[in-house]
């Protein structure tokens, strides 16, 4: 159950459960005083978990690109348990992982023990088919290796508190008139009947949802290409959505850049999106 302050009531910390307000790290953690772990958050519908294999493998492989060496092999237990002594029907499982305590310094420490953090949180995804995104575009000025889901998100912080301040559901990112991703999200475009979204790399997140997206048009027979759309291209776009944890398969209305606002399409979900999100509904009902 979630306390009075919306924190869940307990969590679980380096393998034990405890109330969240007796759960305490130490001020030296790496995870604290430098950013430096990662994370995951893993979705569940009516108590049963979606598409977990995926979202753990990004956590090792994140975990393996910066050397934080933790065994996940009890994670699917211990995910399990979380939502067994929640009361939650559908929510999140949020898990972190930190290189541990050690005196301040940039290089990595010797034999730290990693810090682990695990609880369930209620979440409710009903409804993303009638929700459509109004968006910020603006340039991506991130670093170089947004393919880690590490919990230094000062860089999608502050974009995506560029589109709050504006008023809009999510900012879209462009390098150099390319567009990578949202601050918290993929994003897919239609385009002459193609569906589009960049390719993984250094510049996005390999997104859990993204992949269930790919695989779904490709289950529909769409034709698709794993390539970056160019800003100056957006007038040709007749359909564009965003996929993540949270916003599930969310039509965009419109982008915002410069104070110049772009329609797209008919400014709702048109029918290529309609046809992911029916699919995509479909399979979280299938569990």
């Amino acid at each position: 159950m979630l306390g009075k302050t919306g924190y869940p009531n307990e969590v679980l910390l380096n393998g034990q459960w405890l109330p969240a307000a007796q759960a305490t790290v130490s001020v030296f953690d790496r995870g604290f005083m430098l950013g430096d772990g990662i994370y995951e958050v893993i979705p569940f519908y009516r108590r049963k978990l979606f598409a977990f294999e995926q979202h753990l493998q990004r956590l090792r492989q994140g975990l393996e690109s910066v050397g934080i060496d933790y065994g996940t092999d009890q994670l699917r237990e211990r995910t399990a348990e979380a939502i067994a002594r929640s009361d939650y029907e559908d929510g999140a499982v949020y898990m972190q992982v930190t290189r541990g305590v050690a005196p301040r310094k940039h290089h990595f420490p010797a034999d730290t023990e990693p810090t682990v953090l695990l609880y369930a949180y209620p979440f409710r995804f009903d409804g993303f088919e009638q929700k459509l995104a109004h968006v910020l575009l603006s340039e991506d000025f991130r670093w170089h290796r947004c393919n880690i889901k590490s919990i230094s998100l000062m860089g999608n912080i502050l974009a995506n508190q560029a589109a709050h301040q504006a008023d809009k559901t999510e900012n879209v990112l462009h390098r150099q008139g390319w567009i990578t991703e949202g601050s918290h999200t993929s994003v897919f475009f239609v385009k002459d009947n193609i569906l589009y979204t960049h390719p993984n790399g250094p510049y996005i997140l390999p997104g859990v949802t993204r992949d269930v997206v790919l695989s779904i048009a490709d289950e529909l027979g769409m034709a698709v290409r794993e390539e970056a759309v160019a800003v100056a291209d957006l007038r040709l776009v007749t359909e564009a959505f965003l996929t993540g944890t949270t916003v599930q398969v969310t039509a965009i209305g419109s982008f915002l850049s410069d104070d110049r606002r772009l329609v797209i399409g008919s400014g709702s979900a048109g029918p290529v999106t309609r046809r992911i999100q029916t699919a995509f509904a479909g399979r979280t009902k299938a569990l």
